[in-house]
């Protein structure tokens, strides 16, 4: 049975808002981590689990509620997601000791399911292309809020304390509640009609080939992001001498490439295939650690010769990344909520993965070398992925 509502679906603006504060509560109180231990009285390692607890939370809950908004809606599941976010905030700006602080961060991790709910929105509301190009508005906004976040949580301790960037949290929770509420129509017309349905629908998702091309594109596109994050800090102190302030400025250098990509592919997608600009991110993703890697091999060993080369590393995953969600979400568009959510986690996963290698390869022998070596690999992975859905498209012209 087809789904109405009275309300007015969303707006691009609205869902850019609802995935910037997905990403947003990950970062903005890092700065913070040291103040909370000493306030509570506890070790830094048991405060740090309320990075490692939250991420581990909010990569279970986008695999159960993308296929829950194709079976109830995108609507009630971001409605949800944010009651609770805030509930987690003001428990966190509210908490007298440690454990309940930790227990009220895990409540705040449903907010990310926010992305994959609002990409699959975007799906609903436009065609392959047309979805490409709003998913990387979308994620030009989720790149820069994480970026942004430390400087604003670190800006807000200094002035009112750490308490109050929950504070801030649960306030901005309680607008975009009252935004959604008025402002986000259902975008999803023809749910499931029962859980058993839904889940019965999805093994015809994981046996889709250009599923699978999409999703691994994606995720070892940003593996090659986290192998950066696990490997330039080392690297900048034992190869460069690069000292910490001058480091932050370097690290923000694939960020800055990952907006502009994003910004270029907002802008750009609509009018190409999507495997075209899939293709053309690789090549530019691929030819970052090339560059870095001839550099170092020439002899080149300012700092500038591994994070310039970086920079484009950001810019193919800022083309190549939207593209390929808006593709995994395409493949079964009546499962766009649970391929937005299977692709999520295994985002999640592809990244963990590269950063565990990278940090168990890493030496401070190697430091100026291997991150650019681990960088290529899954770049290069990433663009078998991206030419196989050149393949599979080519197969699909000639029937």
């Amino acid at each position: 049975m087809p789904m109405t509502s009275t309300r007015p679906l969303p707006t691009l603006s609205t869902l850019i808002l609802l995935c910037a504060l997905s990403v947003l509560p990950l970062s903005i109180f890092l700065p913070s981590l040291p103040n909370i231990a000493m306030d509570f009285h506890a070790d830094y390692a048991l405060v740090s689990l309320s990075l490692a607890g939250y991420a581990t939370v909010a990569a279970v809950l986008e695999l159960v509620m993308g296929p829950l908004s194709d079976r109830f809606g995108r609507r009630p599941i971001v409605l949800t997601s944010l009651t609770v976010f805030v509930v987690g905030s003001l428990g966190c700006a509210l908490a007298g000791n440690i454990w309940v602080f930790l227990a009220f961060r895990l409540l705040q991790a449903p907010i990310t399911s926010c992305y994959p709910v609002s990409m699959a929105a975007i799906r609903d509301m436009t065609g392959k292309e047309g979805a490409a190009s709003r998913i990387g508005y979308a994620a030009m906004a989720a790149a820069l809020a994480p970026m942004l976040g430390p400087t604003v949580g670190g800006v807000i301790d200094e002035t009112s304390g750490w308490r109050a960037i929950f504070w801030g949290l649960a306030l901005a929770g309680i607008a975009l509640f009252a935004v959604c509420w008025f402002r986000l129509g259902e975008t999803n017309k023809y749910p499931s009609d029962t859980i058993r349905q839904q889940f019965r629908a999805y093994p015809a998702l994981i046996h889709e080939r250009r599923f699978w091309a999409y999703a691994l594109c994606m995720a070892f596109s940003t593996g090659t992001f986290y192998a950066f994050l696990a490997g330039a800090p080392l690297a900048a102190k034992t190869a460069f001498d690069v000292p910490p302030a001058t480091l932050g400025l370097y690290m923000g250098t694939i960020t800055a490439g990952f907006v502009l990509g994003s910004f270029l592919s907002g802008r750009y997608a609509s009018r190409y295939p999507l495997a075209t600009t899939i293709t053309v991110g690789r090549v530019v993703a691929c030819a970052g650690p090339l560059i870095g890697l001839m550099l170092f091999f020439v002899g080149a060993r300012h700092a500038i010769a591994l994070f310039g080369p970086c920079m484009l590393v950001g810019v193919g995953n800022g083309l190549s990344n939207p593209c390929a969600h808006a593709g995994a979400l395409s493949v079964r568009p009546e499962l766009a909520g649970s391929a937005s959510g299977l692709v999520g986690a295994m985002t999640i996963a592809g990244g963990s993965a590269l950063s565990s290698m990278t940090g168990a390869i890493l030496t401070e022998g190697n430091a100026a070398y291997a991150p650019l070596c681990l960088m290529l690999f899954s770049s290069v992975i990433a663009m078998l992925a991206a030419s196989y859905v050149r393949v599979l498209d080519r197969h699909e012209a000639y029937r």
